[in-house]
């Protein structure tokens, strides 16, 4: 029997590999794009235009394949950057042509890069279309290509990763504790498509969700976001967020689900997913 299959974007590190590592755990052959391909490579991670930060941060997708591999499923690494349209077009169809199918899609890469963290009079107007680029367009851009396949076959499940700064108003300004313009109306923008989406869907056997992680321990977060007043000891581990992916990519109850919000860490730990941990962490919003 074929395995069911899922594509991850963002998947080098953080969110996107926990994702990718949980559902092979759950029987998933698992495609994962990201702009890292090998531990060590230099990016461009900077949260604002004051200054250039091209450290190597822990993670990669040929590590994130080695995990789906060694939990039971197929890996295919697809290089791609989310600012790049035709890119993502290319990932996502190639994962139809070589394996023939995408069961679980699971949009959790987002712009990654100065904006992030700059206040609007400080943010250049191309940075804010950066964001919109990569949080907005290159999710629908994949919805695209596999959503009429799984209309076909009457079962998949859509999740875009979302986040509270789309509806719940910064404490503080961006750098002080707070976030940019770009990533909050970027988010805002996405966390529309559920809804809208779910009402033209009803009754394929498909499902479309946003999944708010919640406050996520990263790596970008422990290297990157202390200077910004957040502090990465006190959020959950990304493997929170994963199991809460996995069940929503296997359970029959995810379509009842559809066009709604889920909090991953409350769904994990209501269904006793992670063993082990804790519980949910409050989020510093």
């Amino acid at each position: 029997m074929t395995n069911p299959v899922a594509l991850v974007t963002g998947a080098s590190r953080g969110i996107g590999k926990a994702c990718a590592v949980h559902l092979a755990m759950a029987g998933f052959d698992v495609a994962i794009t990201a702009r890292t391909v090998r531990e060590g490579e230099e990016r461009d991670h900077s949260s604002t235009v004051h200054k250039s930060d091209t450290r190597p941060l822990p993670g990669s997708l040929s590590s994130t394949a080695e995990l789906i591999e060694a939990n039971g499923g197929r890996s295919l690494v697809l290089a791609a950057d989310l600012l790049d349209r035709a890119a993502m077009g290319a990932a996502a169809a190639t994962v139809l042509e070589r394996w023939g199918r995408v069961d679980a899609l699971v949009n959790n890469g987002r712009y990654i890069g100065p904006g992030h963290m700059d206040r609007f009079l400080e943010t250049p107007l191309d940075l804010l279309d950066k964001h919109i680029e990569a949080n907005v367009m290159a999710p629908l851009v994949l919805a695209r290509l596999v959503l009429p396949q799984m209309i076909e076959r009457g079962r998949g499940l859509i999740a875009d990763v979302t986040s509270s700064v789309a509806w719940v108003d910064p404490p503080a300004p961006a750098g002080a504790g707070g976030w940019g313009l770009g990533y909050a109306m970027s988010k805002g923008a996405i966390h529309r498509f559920a809804g809208v989406l779910h009402q033209e869907i009803k009754g394929t056997g498909v499902a479309v969700v946003n999944v708010d992680p919640g406050f996520v321990a990263t790596e970008r977060m422990a290297v990157d976001m202390g200077e910004f007043g957040f502090d990465a000891t006190k959020a959950a581990p990304p493997d929170a967020i994963g199991a809460a992916v996995a069940w929503l990519a296997t359970s029959p109850d995810t379509v009842s689900l559809s066009g709604t919000t889920v909090l991953a860490q409350q769904l994990t730990w209501d269904q006793k997913l992670l063993p082990g941990w804790s519980g949910p962490v409050p989020n510093p919003v």
